[in-house]
């Protein structure tokens, strides 16, 4: 178990290791046992964010020229679905070549789309965790002094099934999990690793002739694009909190239009500026309401009700008894889409779409139509 920890909003919680260390670290002691003879039981792997690890060595198994053995992997306290999932290697040694060959066997993915780290046909070994692997067994056949080649076989018996939990299939990645991992380390509940997987998915669709992308924060908005939008939930990308990212990538990657789809809740955060829009970075609904409020006329005692109140449905219906509903959601949607276009500069349209699960559909901007009707076309 590794005992390192961060704080996360107020909380101590553990760090884990990638799957990219455990592949690296299974194929550092199989190659070990392989070129030295001998058992081990724990390996040192320094991980490329510096950080220095001891794994324990898991069911280790002999053959002429071969040996295989697995590392555990420890998400630490980040949920991780691969948490607890065994990590094997198998080295077998290969003449006339100095090559370190590398390849996903049972349970590791198959990239099918391009836009990804590995091209299509490619095992879904990351370019950072296959450096990792490289760099290890060109250390230890230069320490044991040999000087052959060595083919790398990374698989995990139960990748197949945990696939189905993650993202995989809708990336263009079939048959396992993916050996991911820029530093090693896993950080728990990494902002860094939910943008990463936004940027991920944009690449796949932008290599696959996309130009236009709808974005929806989560099961709400998957909800509304489908029943509301008529179209599949998986034809939107889930951006969680991390919308201004999410617009910044999008014009990053060369999409020219994007529409959101999300609850007011978060759309009233956006039209002030919070391009996160998780509760821990602030919330100002209520005085985001009552400005808006404000300037179409509401008295002090509307404004009032507005602040006393602690949900968006309580606020709306507040609006709505005094006529102001329709101006003030106007007025939110004109200044969203203005942060959004600020965030994703001058080459990308935008529209959004926002609605409640009480009043149902809310409004719409200018270009959400014929945004709306790309989206349509590209299907």
């Amino acid at each position: 178990m590794m005992e390192s920890f961060i704080t996360k909003n107020g909380k101590k919680m553990r760090r884990g290791y990638t799957t990219g260390s455990c592949a690296a670290a299974a194929a550092g002691a199989a190659a070990w046992m392989l070129l030295e003879n001998r058992t081990l039981h724990t390996i040192q792997l320094k991980t490329p964010g510096g950080v220095a690890l001891t794994l324990p060595v898991e069911n280790i198994a002999r053959r002429e020229n071969t040996v295989s053995c697995a590392v555990k992997k420890d998400s630490g306290d980040d949920p991780d679905v691969t948490n607890g999932i065994l990590i094997y290697a198998e080295v077998t040694k290969i003449s006339d070549t100095t090559d370190i060959e590398i390849d996903g066997g049972i349970g590791i993915g198959r990239v099918t789309k391009p836009g990804l780290d590995q091209p299509v046909g490619n095992a879904a070994i990351n370019s950072v965790p296959r450096r990792m692997i490289e760099n290890e067994l060109r250390t230890i056949c230069e320490d044991c002094a040999y000087a052959g080649g060595l083919k790398v076989t990374v698989f995990a018996p139960e990748g197949e099934k945990i696939a189905k939990k993650t993202f995989n299939s809708r990336l263009g990645i079939e048959g396992g999990i993916s050996i991911l991992g820029t530093t090693g380390i896993v950080e728990p509940m990494s902002d860094a690793a939910v943008v990463e997987t936004i940027r991920t998915e944009l690449s796949v669709r932008a290599a696959a002739g996309k130009k236009t992308v709808l974005f929806t924060p989560g099961n709400y908005g998957s909800d509304f694009v489908k029943n509301e939008l008529n179209l599949p939930p998986s034809v939107a990308v889930i951006c969680s909190n991390f919308i201004g990212d999410a617009f910044s990538l999008a014009a990053e990657a060369g999409f020219e239009q994007a529409l959101l789809a999300g609850h007011i809740g978060k759309i009233v955060k956006l039209s002030a500026g919070m391009f996160n829009t998780h509760s821990a970075m602030g919330d100002a609904r209520a005085e985001i309401f009552a400005a808006h409020a404000g300037m179409y006329g509401a008295n002090a005692e509307t404004v009032r009700a507005i602040m006393d109140s602690s949900t968006t449905d309580e606020m709306l219906r507040i609006l709505e008894k005094v006529n102001l509903r329709e101006a003030v959601m106007q007025s939110i949607l004109e200044k969203t889409e203005n942060q959004l276009e600020r965030k994703s500069g001058e080459h990308m349209k935008t529209a959004v779409i926002t609605f409640s699960a009480v009043h149902g559909v809310l409004g719409s901007t200018s270009r959400s139509r014929e945004i709306l009707k790309s989206i349509h076309k590209e299907l």
